[in-house]
C-alpha cells in the first residue's frame, strides 16, 4: 500500500511538471492528471473493501444458536448422548459429589452409614423414587436430565454399597 502512494505521488509530481511545462500539451496534461486521479480512486476502492473485509472478520458470530426441531439439532442431540449405559460410579462423580461429598442442604455424605441407615431403612424402592423424583433439596435426578432412570438406580446403588 505505502508502494503505491509513493508511485502515485511521484505520478502526480511529474503531471504537475507536465502541467507547468508550456512546451507540453494541455490534452497531455490533462491525461496525466486523470491517470493519478483513477489511480487515486482505485486505491480508495481496494482499501474500503479490505477494511471491510477485515471489520467482519473481526465482528462475526462467534457462535450459533439451534432450536429443536433444526436439522443441528438431532446432530447435538446425537452427539451429546453416551454410547451406553455409563456406570454409578461415572454418574456419582460427574453429577453428585458437589452435594454428597460435603452434605450440602441436608444431602446423605456418600459412605456416611449413620446418615444413609434411615434411608436405607425405608427401601430401596423408596430411594430410587426419591432419586428420580427428588425429593426436599434434591431435585429431580440430582440434576442429571440426560440420566436414564435406569443410570439414578445404578448410581443410588453404588452409593449404598458404600454406605452399607
Amino acid at each position: 500500500m505505502r508502494a503505491a502512494c509513493n508511485w502515485l505521488l511521484l505520478l502526480l509530481l511529474l503531471c504537475e511538471t507536465a502541467i507547468l511545462n508550456i512546451r507540453t500539451s494541455l490534452t497531455s496534461s490533462l491525461s496525466c492528471l486523470a491517470l493519478a486521479v483513477g489511480m487515486l480512486l482505485s486505491l480508495n476502492l481496494q482499501a474500503s473493501e479490505k477494511m471491510a473485509q477485515e471489520i467482519a472478520e473481526r465482528t462475526k458470530p462467534v457462535g450459533a444458536v439451534c432450536i429443536e426441531g433444526e436439522p443441528c439439532a438431532a446432530q447435538a442431540a446425537s452427539a451429546a448422548k453416551p454410547s451406553g449405559p455409563r456406570s454409578g460410579e461415572a454418574i456419582y462423580s460427574a453429577s453428585c459429589t458437589s452435594c454428597h461429598a460435603a452434605g450440602v442442604a441436608g444431602a446423605p455424605i456418600f459412605g456416611d452409614v449413620a446418615q444413609w441407615a434411615p434411608r436405607i431403612a425405608k427401601g430401596v424402592e423408596t430411594l430410587y423414587a426419591n432419586s428420580i423424583n427428588g425429593i426436599n433439596a434434591m431435585p429431580p435426578k440430582g440434576l442429571c436430565m440426560d440420566c436414564s432412570d435406569e443410570e439414578i438406580q445404578a448410581t443410588v446403588d453404588y452409593m449404598l454399597d458404600a454406605a452399607r
